[in-house]
């Protein structure tokens, strides 16, 4: 289907798409083997600006939209899942500072992210507090001129590797989630160190650890808005980055989509192709029409935010929820059109299954979006 993109936002598709294809393809199942983060993947991204899309041009960036990042995103997808996170998640830990950020902290931070310079990452969940934010137990108090920051950060994509943190912490326990606050944490602060790397089902080329606060100083003017408006600011956030989990639940099923259609045309059994037979047929069928849907929305949703629609929530999780639950069983049904080659390493599309499946976990899991969505439909009608 044609979206009527602009000629800008084709060709920041193909760029992103030559660097899927050129860079990531041909490396992705050594980066999933080994683990190993993908640094001269993002460098090839830095040079060629995909960065600074969504960062204002005031700050260094192309001052594009939701939906040029969301394009980049999908493209990615389709041929690493571990990859597009690293790069999502720069900007889910941008997001905070874009959205709430002072002037100065913008002039400080957005020009070297949008180079590509410094990754950030952002620091929400921990052992007790995932979905439910409000169990935040890491810390911060102000003590002089300087927070001091305490406690552990859990399961936080390109931890180690960034540059950069936004990080929630309770400035008033006694508050509940109204005392939580955001900060800027930079990498190399004293008190700040990291745990192990996690070993993980999916997206192995993404790192994922623990971020460990003890005595962390940071001056006080790294506080993100004001004390008290970390919970908005997280929700904020993630209401902006939702819709990047959505494009990749859209790339990584259109990836194996493509890879289940050659296979099919390809692969002879009873002395024909088995796209020829209706079971496959319809199997292939059901895939392309929940993709084309999934795009659809995307597409559309992005273009609501990009018109300073002003509540995305609803439209965000809605977004995420359909695209990621479909990922999983377009990924599921590519490997089982595949039949045992899918199975094998030697295909892509068991990787794409594995990796498919954090979507509908990460940035709130699924059940927690259709909560979202559904306390958004008891307000609208009451």
């Amino acid at each position: 289907m044609d979206y009527f993109l602009s000629e800008e936002q084709i060709m920041t598709r193909d760029i992103a798409r030559q660097i899927a294809e050129e860079k990531v393809a041909p490396v992705r199942r050594e980066l999933d083997e080994k683990e190993e983060f993908p640094w001269e993947i993002m460098k090839a991204l830095a040079q060629s600006d995909l960065f600074s899309i969504f960062i204002p041009e005031e700050y260094g960036g192309l001052g594009k939209g939701t939906l040029e990042l969301c394009i980049v995103i999908e493209e990615l997808s389709k041929a690493c899942l571990g990859v597009s996170t690293t790069y999502a998640a720069n900007a889910l830990g941008t997001y905070p500072i874009l959205l709430f950020g002072t002037d100065e902290q913008k002039k400080k931070y957005l020009p070297d992210i949008a180079a590509g310079k410094r990754l950030v990452a952002f620091g929400l969940t921990e052992a007790n507090a995932g979905s439910d934010a409000a169990g935040i137990q890491t810390t911060a108090k102000l003590e002089g001129n300087e927070y001091v920051l305490n406690g552990t950060k859990q399961w936080i994509t390109n931890g180690g590797e960034a540059e950069v943190y936004t990080i929630i912490a309770m400035t008033d326990k006694n508050k509940g989630a109204r005392g939580a606050s955001a900060f800027i944490v930079e990498k190399g602060t004293p008190g700040f160190t990291f745990g192990k790397k996690e070993e993980k089902m999916g997206i192995r080329a993404s790192s994922t650890r623990e971020l460990v606060f003890e005595g962390c100083r940071i001056p006080k003017e790294n506080i993100i808005a004001k004390e008290g408006m970390g919970f908005i600011v997280a929700m904020k956030t993630l209401d902006s980055s939702r819709i990047g989990v959505g494009a990749q639940g859209l790339g990584v099923a259109q990836g194996a989509f493509d890879e289940a259609l050659k296979f099919s045309k390809q692969r002879v059994q009873f002395g024909h192709p088995i796209i020829s037979f209706q079971a496959v047929q319809h199997m292939l069928a059901d895939m392309a029409i929940e993709i084309e849907a999934a795009r659809a929305l995307i597409y559309s949703v992005a273009r609501y935010i990009d018109s300073r629609a002003k509540d995305i929530t609803r439209e965000s999780a809605i977004t995420k929820v359909f695209a990621t639950d479909m990922a999983m069983r377009v990924t599921t049904n590519a490997v089982q059109v595949m039949g045992g080659s899918g199975y094998m390493k030697e295909y892509p599309v068991e990787k794409m299954m594995r990796d498919a499946k954090i979507l509908q976990i990460y940035e709130g899991t699924n059940q927690i979006q259709r909560n979202v969505i559904g306390q958004a439909l008891t307000k609208k009608h009451r």
